[in-house]
């Protein structure tokens, strides 16, 4: 999960500038999904997304704007994106309406991260080699199997 130092926010924004925003917190998970969605959105093996509640993600200069697409299970799912260059920030699904999905790619250190989970790893790349210890899933999980206890307590806190 999300290592940052002692007192180091994260943070980040588009290609352009024009958009700013933080993180109020670490990230609950984050995810590594190889869904041929998030492949055709990143434009590459896969995306990796940060799971964070919505309230936790401040905007903090310019104005993004959502487009709407049809997620891989056929329900709505929202990217927000730089109005000027197109950069895509976050996403929101309709089945986790309380969560934003940021783009780990978009942080001004991506390397703060890393992956806790691989997801839909039946739509791998094959010529892709996951790394050992690190949770694999042909499709979704429970969070339970993968998430740390401090995460899902404060989901579940959030949720009420």
């Amino acid at each position: 999960m999300a290592k940052p130092t002692q007192g180091t926010a994260l943070a980040g924004g588009c290609a352009c500038g024009a958009v700013r925003y933080a993180l109020g917190a670490l990230p609950l998970v984050v995810h590594a999904c190889h869904c041929r969605g998030c492949q055709r959105l990143g434009g590459s093996a896969f995306l990796l997304n940060l799971w964070i509640e919505q309230e936790l993600v401040e905007v903090t200069q310019g104005t993004p704007a959502p487009f709407r697409l049809k997620g891989g299970s056929g329900r709505r799912h929202d990217v927000v994106a730089c109005t000027t260059c197109a950069t895509q920030l976050w996403s929101r699904y309709q089945v986790v309406p309380r969560a934003l999905f940021v783009r780990a790619g978009t942080l001004d250190d991506p390397h703060a991260v890393t992956p806790d989970v691989h997801i839909f790893t039946r739509s791998k790349a094959p010529w892709l080699a996951l790394p050992t210890g690190t949770p694999a899933f042909r499709t979704f999980y429970k969070l339970d199997a993968v998430w740390s206890r401090e995460s899902l307590s404060r989901w579940r806190r959030r949720r009420t």
